[in-house]
């Protein structure tokens, strides 16, 4: 299996946990998905003072700058199958 598809089984896996996971978990699983599929966050698209959720949602994405797509989906897929083992699949 490619790693492309690797990537894809396990985003699709991550909307399949039985429980949410932590609020630490979830902005490091997005910041990876978004680095693995978009590349580095782009300034420009910060959100403002009052988004707190899109500010932490960017925040945690920008702290992936430089990471190659390659480098970020190996790492998505390796959160995603933490997550799998401890939260279990619907």
């Amino acid at each position: 299996m490619s790693l492309q598809e690797q990537f894809d089984t396990a985003a699709e896996n991550i909307k399949k946990l039985k429980s949410r996971p932590s609020d630490a978990d979830l902005l490091e699983i997005y910041a990876l998905f978004k680095q693995g599929t978009v590349g580095d966050a782009n300034p420009a698209d910060k959100p403002g003072m009052l988004d707190l959720k899109g500010k932490a949602k960017f925040q945690a994405w920008s702290g992936k700058k430089g990471m190659s797509k390659e480098d970020a989906q190996k790492a998505y897929i390796a959160k995603a199958q933490t997550l799998i083992d401890s939260l279990g699949l619907q």
